[in-house]
């Protein structure tokens, strides 16, 4: 079953009904100010940190869900019928509805009773606002005399706080109105320099700032009384529940359409200019009212919106593909890539599942993030890898997450999970293969945000696999920490009380329980700091850890062989987990993926047996689980993993993550047919016609999707903020389409099935924009390269004579 469908050619996914199994949302914003907008009209907005600076409201796990967000009400003032053109929150019959989700922006359009109301929301770039541009149209063959209300609940800033603290809150809200603008100043006459607006472009019939004066005593979102009335309240918030919500009266004759232009912003002034007059309490308003009058004009707001689209058309134009199947073809050049710049932007901070609060930027998450938007936002990169590189502790570990507004390192969450520091070598080296910009070894950068502590990116990078070296285990492996990769493989906690962190609670001493993952990781990591030494001139460095990837390469091939697959991890009892030993979690996805993915087992024929076994005990028709058997109770040894119901999440649910490393290791062993097939289980564009089953939004991959265990096989969660999304994008881009940046030029070497005659591709690296064709020839996967017309040796393009802006690229394979 369908809820909409795919509109290519704008680059939007079109919902034409709106009750969606899930709220299906959007991403308004791509640098500092952030909207998260569902079909229906619901989200919130922020300023950079979800939880320290949240202009609106969001309630998560609410009922009915989705409920509270940026609602247009639609009043005929003659007949007193009043609805919402985004459906949500009156729920009224529509005789139409669409959303149109796209880059950066969304359109809402309903339909009622001859009256066509659609809105326009985006974030323009380089600005702290989002503008809801909203298209009343009179359908008619009469006149009409209509009102709109806007509406919006302020968010007191600090989200948790907002959310908890009720005896302070519920008397701290304050708000000015100006000039038809209003102003939302809580905390503003104390510690904060910033506030909130919301402005409309019409002359205003009315206002409201006070929750209650606008909805009525017991009433909510779905049937305020304002509306109702036709009469807004001009009510000023004192405490309580500061919102924004202006009153527009038009009459519009038969086929006339007006547009009312809302903005809603972020501004701050300077500490010692908060107040004019100064010593009053009133806002100085002198920077920001140049602002609202810009964007109450439509011209600027149509510039804004075609300077937006000019933007993505640049950021996705640098990778393109037509290949035989439309859903690669989907993915790759619009959806898979728009999803990799919101994993950047809000790493897992804030969307339908996280709530913003608890978690800020992930350091293992948002190196992996770079895999998939590097190529896009170099320079962004670049910043990333640098702010990342400072959290990092001077013993080569590092913080799990920091807050991006501070940039320090989140110490309710600390660290010691210990796969973290092998992700930010392999961050910098995917930006410097995409780039070539090898200046950033030499930045110097912080340890934990100490002055005084700096030293070059390149020290970093060397203790971030010292690290890893200090602290092997009794089998030579690594050890595992509070976790690696599975956050919910805990074998030092031990936890048996209610309510403690599987992350944070540490039982044991952590000198036995080894992570097999971690090993192979370590031998990719290894790797790549020996090819990265070797292209700065450290010969001595490059031998070194060449050395360390060898070693740990044998050391995973023997005490990390089980048989027929790689063993998962030894627990603090120096027992095996994920081996034929076990009576439950006999073998796991994630060694197998990741071993075959760092070459470990290639010439020795243990990679193929892994992903045999992973084919036989793992694959279902919904992707890879992430282990069987699926533990039936608790195990106190392991932790988190063993608490979810069978089938969930990390107890073998299918963890679309890790997916794309056994994707990967297929290419690895030249299978492009098995590559591709596993690619195409868990593609959210091939998934569209089970939408009903799927449940989440078609067009962006989740983080999970039920496992065979479950009674809900197939369904997915916690969609959008996933490392699925750059790990897929990488094994599509670089590994099945092979197309992957190197040190010293492109590499064309594609691995896809054998039924593909070929494709093309355009992409723009370092400058140069090269237009490949592949042609297959037979079976196989050699390629023949001919670059400008001329054969070359090899499948690595090198880099043009400079000034050349264009290369044409042709394959053979087979």
């Amino acid at each position: 079953m369908k809820y909409g469908y795919f509109d290519d050619k704008a680059r939007e996914y079109v919902i034409t009904r709106p009750d969606t199994p899930l709220p299906w949302i959007n991403y308004i914003g791509c640098q500092g100010y952030f909207g998260i907008l569902s079909a229906t009209g619901g989200g919130y907005s922020y300023y950079r940190d979800a939880r320290l600076r949240r202009l609106t409201r969001g309630r998560y796990n609410n009922v009915p869900a989705d409920f509270g967000g940026r609602y247009v009400y639609v009043r005929d003032n003659e007949s007193g019928d009043y609805w919402s053109p985004s459906w949500m929150p009156t729920q009224s019959d529509l005789d139409d509805y669409s959303c149109r989700h796209g880059m950066g922006y969304s359109v809402i359009s309903g339909k009622r009773g001859g009256i066509r109301a659609a809105t326009r929301y985006f974030v323009p770039l380089d600005e702290t606002l989002e503008i809801w541009q909203t298209t009343i149209t009179n359908e008619r063959l009469t006149p009409v005399d209509i009102s709109l209300f806007s509406s919006v609940e302020f968010c007191l800033w600090e989200a948790n706080d907002d959310a908890t603290n009720y005896q302070r809150n519920l008397s701290t809200g304050q708000v000015e109105v100006e000039d038809e603008v209003i102003y939302h100043k809580t905390e503003y006459r104390e510690r904060r320099n910033h506030f909130a607006w919301f402005a409309c472009s019409e002359p205003l019939a009315g206002f409201d700032t006070q929750r209650e004066s606008f909805l009525g005593p017991w009433r909510g979102w779905n049937k305020p009384v304002a509306v109702e009335d036709g009469k807004s309240r001009n009510s000023i918030a004192h405490g309580w529940s500061p919102i924004g919500s202006h009153h527009v009266r038009l009459t519009l004759a038969p086929g006339e359409s007006r547009q009312i232009v809302y903005v809603l912003g972020y501004h701050e002034n300077p500490n010692e200019q908060k107040f004019d007059p100064p010593g009053s309490q009133t806002i100085n308003k002198a920077t920001v009212k140049p602002v609202i009058a810009k964007y109450r004009d439509i011209d600027n707001v149509e510039a804004a919106f075609a300077a937006l689209g000019k933007h993505w058309d640049e950021l996705l134009g640098v990778y393109q593909v037509a290949s035989p199947d439309e859903h690669a073809n989907r993915m790759v050049n619009i959806w898979n890539a728009y999803q990799c710049m919101a994993t950047f932007n809000m790493s897992r901070s804030a969307s339908s599942f996280e709530t913003g609060i608890g978690r800020g930027l992930g350091f293992r998450d948002s190196n992996q993030d770079l895999l998939g938007f590097v190529h896009m936002v170099p320079s962004r990169a670049r910043e990333r890898i640098l702010d990342l590189a400072a959290t990092q502790l001077s013993s080569g570990g590092a913080y799990h997450q920091y807050q991006p507004l501070t940039k320090k390192g989140n110490n309710d969450i600390g660290g010691d999970f210990n796969d973290d520091p092998h992700w930010l070598i392999i961050g910098v080296a995917a930006y410097l293969k995409e780039t070539g910009d090898f200046s950033i070894l030499d930045e110097p950068v912080v340890f934990d945000n100490q002055p005084g502590s700096e030293a070059p990116l390149y020290e970093h990078l060397r203790r971030s696999l010292q690290y890893a070296l200090d602290r092997l285990g009794p089998h030579g492996l690594p050890l595992i920490g509070r976790a690696d990769w599975n956050d919910c493989l805990n074998l030092n906690c031990f936890s048996d009380t209610p309510g403690q962190s599987f992350q944070t609670t540490t039982s044991k001493d952590g000198k036995v329980a080894e992570s097999v993952f971690i090993g192979a990781l370590m031998v990719l990591s290894a790797r790549e700091l020996s090819a990265l030494a070797s292209q700065v001139g450290k010969a001595d460095d490059a031998a070194f850890y060449a050395d360390v990837a060898r070693k740990m390469d044998e050391t995973v091939r023997t005490a990390g062989w089980d048989g027929e697959w790689f063993v998962r991890a030894y627990d603090d009892f120096g027992r095996k987990i994920g081996s034929k030993e076990n009576e439950e979690g006999k073998i796991y996805i994630e060694s197998q993926g990741f071993a075959a993915l760092a070459g470990i087992g290639v010439d020795d024929g243990k990679a193929r047996s892994a992903l045999d076994a992973v084919r036989k005990h793992l694959a279902t028709p919904h992707g890879i689980v992430l282990q069987q058997p699926a533990y039936s109770r608790y195990y106190i040894e392991y932790g988190e993993i063993s608490t979810y119901p069978p089938g969930y999440k990390e107890n073998a649910g299918i963890f679309c993550h890790n997916n794309p490393w056994v994707i990967i290791g297929e290419v690895v062993l030249g299978n492009g047919d098995a590559a591709f097939d596993y690619y195409s289980r868990i593609c959210p564009s091939a998934r569209e016609a089970i939408s009903d089953v799927h449940r989440l939004e078609p067009y962006v991959y989740a983080q999970m999707i039920a496992g065979r265990d479950a009674p809900t096989h197939g369904e997915a969660k916690n969609s959008w903020l996933t490392g699925t999304a750059a790990w897929n994008y990488y094994a599509i881009t670089q590994w099945i389409l092979g197309i992957r940046p190197e040190y010293t030029g492109l590499r064309i070497a594609p691995v896809v099935p054998e039924r593909w005659p070929g494709f093309t591709a355009r992409r723009v690296f370092r400058g140069v924009a090269y237009d490949i064709t592949v042609t297959r020839a037979g079976a196989g996967n050699t390629v023949a390269l001919v670059i400008d017309g001329k054969a070359i040796d090899g499948d690595l393009v090198p880099p043009p004579a400079k000034g050349v802006a264009a290369v044409k690229v042709e394959a053979v394979i087979g």
